[in-house]
């Protein structure tokens, strides 16, 4: 193996100046020589493999999946590190069984995606896009009557560090505050933990933040969606995953809820479907909730935290497997 390593940075040009940034990059280079993927398209498996050979570190992309056949044609790759929370398209068993480490980043994003789930709960209830759309196109604007936060109540489906900074925002903007998880004890007196069916027939905004696993698949279908109440929004901004969309859209068509507001959702790179984001009663953002300098930069710069200590043949903090990844010993010493 070469003393100096080679890193492949997977990110387009154009998610390389959204989602990495030059100062990250220029800690990459000062660490070993970056190979850049400069195509227009996220690369796929065959691309990746090409584009990895002699490479001993990814730095990868959410848009980048890591399939099996990734490391089996890969005898040198040592680790990969996710520039993103959400490692569910790296086969990490696959890494395992070759030696491989994988990283992943922490949650830099969540004072952004926290105060974009204020704005949309404003947007989708006050009708700020519809009637800016309606004007901007020069037709007379529809008034109507909207819905504020002060004494409106939202459930939080989940209390995570997301769940936790929206509940703290929508207590400041002076709302009752709903939780629903089975796996924390809320203790803050002017929060009420409840069961979802009982937090789905209150809330006024239903906000899904739990994390995207096999138990969240479809958290939101049509049987909650049904205990709803008519004037009630849904907004995600957790994962897609969670919304069985057919059931959105059928409670949309039927007017059993009035109205979402999505910056997730099952289209590529976790988009809201462009079915649902065409609607007049959606809000629809372009999976932008953790797209802001301090968010994207805190994720970048951790990667490079974290290929600081892989080339040192150091286990790095956002290790996933590193009781497995063997590969690692090739940097030691």
């Amino acid at each position: 193996m070469s003393t100096t390593p080679r890193i492949l940075l997977t990110h387009t040009p154009e998610a390389r100046g959204l989602y990495y940034g030059a100062r990250a990059l220029s800690g990459l280079r000062a660490l070993g020589e970056v190979v850049l993927h400069e195509g227009q398209e996220p690369l796929g498996t065959a691309a990746l493999i090409a584009s990895a050979r002699s490479c001993q570190i990814i730095v990868a992309d959410r848009a980048t999946p890591c399939p099996a056949e990734l490391f089996a044609a890969l005898p040198e790759l040592v680790s990969v590190s996710r520039v993103a929370m959400d490692i569910r398209n790296i086969d990490v068993d696959a890494a395992s069984a070759h030696g491989v480490l994988v990283t992943n980043a922490s949650r830099s994003w969540v004072a952004a995606v926290s105060e974009l789930a204020i704005g949309l709960m404003i947007d989708v209830a006050r009708g700020v896009s519809r009637v800016d759309a309606t004007t901007k196109a020069g037709k007379a604007p529809d008034i109507g009557m909207g819905r504020q936060l002060a004494g409106s109540t939202v459930g939080i489906i989940g209390y995570g560090f997301l769940g936790r900074r929206v509940a703290e925002l929508a207590l400041a903007f002076g709302m009752r505050v709903l939780v629903s998880d089975p796996y924390v004890t809320v203790d803050q007196r002017d929060i009420e933990q409840v069961a979802m069916e009982d937090l789905l027939r209150r809330a006024d905004f239903v906000l899904p933040l739990a994390v995207a696993t096999d138990e969240t698949e479809n958290l939101i279908g049509r049987a909650q969606l049904a205990l709803m109440q008519p004037h009630a929004y849904l907004v995600n901004l957790s994962r897609g995953n969670l919304v069985d969309e057919a059931a959105l859209e059928a409670a949309l068509n039927e007017k059993r809820i009035a109205g979402a507001a999505l910056d997730v959702g099952r289209a590529l790179d976790q988009m809201p479907s462009p079915q649902l984001a065409r609607r007049a009663d959606v809000v629809a953002t372009p999976h932008i909730g953790g797209l802001t300098p301090p968010a994207i930069e805190g994720q970048a710069l951790e990667t490079v935290v974290q290929v600081g200590e892989i080339v040192h043949g150091r286990v790095p903090e956002g290790s996933v497997n590193a009781e497995r990844a063997q590969r690692l010993r090739r940097f030691a010493g």
